[in-house]
């Protein structure tokens, strides 16, 4: 056995380190955390004794921690090799907490980049485990599980069960609730704005628009018609040299938001994608504040851009990291080989890789050079011009390698200052305000950043918890037909027209569902310090003094938990339960009280009011379908909602009912249910022929999922899931259960007894 016991973080980079190592190496993974607060109970902190965390082995992590205590008793030095962050930093030291390393050499090493020359380089150089980085880590965790420990009851108690609150989560929900308010308070006006194209002596054609919108239509008309028989000239042409420079390599926000642009990725997907290309070697350390490249990064971007475009293509940068509290001891994000320009992985990869290589070669290349023209056009008013506008890449630069960068070239033609121009065409185009644009998770990441919230290397946890909360929805939105008034000026008359515009069409936009509203708003008027941007980014400061050494951590925490819990205890006895309850009216026929509010199964139509016990009529109740929230149902539709069920008619002797249920809309047949959710469909207007087209494809998906089947106890299943085919255990009582098919295994070849063998090898692992 080695004497040498190397533990990292993932499993994946086991086998790349082993072969760099050797047999004098042993290499294992903790697969993470292997030690947490326990998730229930109120004795994770001891808060009579500086807030003293009492850790546990995880669950999941018993048997990995069984394994590599049988490692370290083999070993004599044990090397530490997590992530280099705080994160990974509290990793190592759990591990030697929860590990008996009793008379073991311990070192921590770090590497941000998995090759042969950065592990050696790393075990050359161990150091000690930095008990500050465990400090603000610990701090972080322990703060974060006391907002979250005192909050989420309370939120139970005074609004709906099953919540919970965060202290960067809840104000990363108040950013989007706020926005949705500014959407929502925001009135439209239009403007008309003037388009034209005129022809040169050579007959050549260029479009203008004018430098000025008009808010009346009558002065479009009367400027139209003045512009008609006036003579037009070409006043002026500008010309000015510009350049555009290239950005930093990236760091894991900046990754999150060009590959959300670019790529069209969520953020998660993004942390995920890159997880493995670190792990498999191709790029650095992922989580990372830094737009620093190495000396030996530079020089390899130089080698690689003299000679595929010049050196004049080439120039050395250094660029401001603007996160506060980067870690600049790491690296930006790039390639750990510059030569491998493309690789041969899963379209993910390949894309996220090219995205990052392109962007950490640019950075270190010459600016493209630009001439930007302008033409200036007289008007009949002279305070007026119709302008044109071309820009021509005269010295590409970086953009020789990164093209998406680079608009294309506008040219203008070639025309003469002071020579008559003739109008080819003019018109107006009606045109209307935009409110604040909503976030994405892009421009989210990027708001958070830029208050100092957080840590980038957490928005991808945060936005999908949010998400996962039902706090924040992300989806497309189809927009609303607006009337727009077009002008054109025609032999000396204006014609006019109306044309239909789509506007306010949205696409993977963040919007505040009911209970995120709802929510927000408690949190804001009871706990505007935790919600106050300022205070949440002030936090973070904090975090950073204690990982330098310069604040005690758990007096940090002391100094904040005294007016927090006073305050969770005023906010427990004194406040009412809150429901976003607002008023729609009143019943046209009972004239019973209309209601929409937050209920135990969330947003909903409420006619009547609880009266005493002994009344024989009861409040009825139904739920709001998708697209409609609290705030913007009407009497009208929430009356309808109570249409439901209703009959669609009969298919086969049986009859179909539409519905809407705790999990939304469905159509009922058969005893079976059949959910309309995500479809185009609308349980209220849902014709019989529609809903039989969508019952027969159900069953038709139904069976093409079935792969096979075996009755008894438990009957087994085999069938084809979202990422393959599985077997899927069914007892007669308690849960199902999913198990993996070896992928050496054909799934239609499996009989009972192999279903039965992969249960008995899932139950004893």
């Amino acid at each position: 056995m080695s004497k040498n016991l190397l533990i990292v973080e993932s499993p994946a980079k086991k086998k790349t380190i082993q072969s760099y190592l050797g047999k004098d190496y042993i290499v294992e993974s903790s697969v993470g955390h292997i030690r947490d607060l326990p998730k229930k109970g109120n004795k994770a902190i001891d808060i009579e004794n500086g807030f003293t965390p009492n850790y546990v082995v995880s669950e999941d992590k018993k048997k990995i921690v069984k394994e590599l205590q049988k490692c370290v008793k083999s070993a004599d030095v044990i090397w530490l090799a997590t992530d280099e962050d705080r994160e990974g930093e509290a990793i190592a030291w759990h591990l030697t907490q929860a590990l008996d390393v009793r008379n073991k050499k311990i070192n921590r090493i770090v590497f941000n980049e998995i090759t042969k020359e950065a592990i050696h380089n790393a075990i050359k150089k161990p150091k000690k485990i930095n008990e500050n980085l465990v400090n603000a880590q610990q701090a972080r965790r322990v703060l974060d599980r006391l907002v979250g420990f005192e909050l989420s009851p309370l939120l139970w108690k005074k609004i709906k069960r099953g919540l919970s609150a965060g202290r960067v989560q809840s104000v990363a929900v108040r950013l989007i609730v706020e926005r949705e308010n500014e959407i929502n308070k925001f009135e439209s006006s239009s403007s008309f704005k003037i388009i034209s194209s005129f022809k040169t002596e050579n007959g050549e054609i260029f479009s203008c628009e004018l430098n000025q919108k008009f808010d009346n239509i009558e002065d479009v008309r009367e400027f139209l018609i003045n512009s008609s028989n006036f003579q037009h000239v070409l006043n002026e042409i500008e010309k000015k040299p510009s350049k555009r420079s290239p950005q930093a390599a990236f760091t894991t926000s900046t990754l999150q938001q060009e590959a959300s642009r670019k790529l069209s990725f969520s953020v998660n997907r993004t942390m995920s994608v890159a997880q493995k290309l670190y792990e498999q070697g191709r790029i650095t350390y992922m989580r990372t504040d830094s737009t620093n490249l190495s000396k030996t990064a530079v020089d390899s971007i130089k080698d690689l851009v003299v000679k595929s475009y010049g050196s004049s293509f080439f120039t050395k940068r250094t660029y401001q990291t603007k996160t506060k509290g980067a870690q600049e001891a790491h690296e930006a994000i790039r390639p750990t080989d510059f030569n491998l320009i493309n690789i041969d992985n899963d379209n993910d990869q390949n894309k996220l890789y090219r995205l990052i290589w392109e962007r950490a070669v640019a950075s270190q290349m010459s600016d493209a050079k630009i001439e930007r023209t302008t033409y200036k056009v007289n008007s009949f008013n002279d305070k007026m011009l119709f302008q044109a506008k071309g820009e021509v890449v005269t010295f590409a630069g970086f953009l020789a390698i990164n093209k998406t960068n680079s608009s294309s070239d506008t040219f203008l033609p070639k025309a003469k200052i002071s020579k008559p121009l003739n109008l080819d065409t003019l018109k107006s185009d009606e045109v209307y305000a935009k409110p604040p644009a909503r976030y994405n998770e892009a421009s989210l990441v990027r708001k958070l950043e830029d208050l100092g919230i957080g840590r980038p290397s957490t928005y991808a946890s945060t936005i999908t918890t949010v998400q996962k909360r039902n706090y924040v929805i992300k989806e497309n939105r189809e927009g609303k037909i607006v009337k727009s008034k077009v002008l054109i000026l025609s032999d000396n008359s204006v014609n006019e027209t109306t044309v239909d515009k789509i506007t306010g069409a949205e696409k993977n936009k963040l919007f505040p569902t009911d209970t995120g509203d709802i929510v927000t708003k408690f949190l804001v008027r009871h706990f505007s310090k935790i919600l106050d941007y300022g205070f949440t980014a002030t936090v973070e400061d904090e975090f950073d003094l204690i990982a330098d050494g310069k604040k005690v951590w758990n007096e940090m925490i002391q100094n904040f938990y005294t007016g927090f819990i006073s305050k969770v205890n005023d906010v427990n006895d004194n406040e009412k339960r809150e429901s976003g309850e607002r008023t729609l009216g009143n019943h046209p026929e009972t004239n019973e009280v209309v209601i929409a509010r937050l209920g135990p199964f969330g947003p909903m139509v409420q006619i009547g009011e609880k009266s005493d016990e002994k009344s024989e009529k009861k409040p009825r109740f139904a739920s709001l379908q998708k697209g409609q929230t609290i705030q913007n149902i009407s009497l009208e539709k929430a009356l309808d909602l109570f249409k439901l069920p209703r009959s669609v008619g009969y298919y086969n002797d049986e009859e179909i009912i539409a519905a809407v249920g705790r999990f939304g809309p469905y159509l009922k047949y058969k005893n079976k249910f059949y959910s309309l959710k995500g479809t185009e469909y609308d349980p209220l207007i849902i014709s019989l022929e529609d809903a039989k087209i969508h019952i027969e494809n159900k069953i038709k998906q139904e069976k093409e999922r079935i792969i096979n089947f075996f009755d008894g106890e438990p009957a087994f299943y085999i069938l084809n899931g979202r990422y393959g085919p599985f077997v899927q255990v069914v007892p007669k009582e308690g849960k199902k259960i999913n198990l993996r098919i070896p992928k050496d295994t054909t799934p239609k070849s499996l009989k009972r007894e192999d279903c039965m063998q992969l249960l008995n090898k899932k139950s004893n692992s």
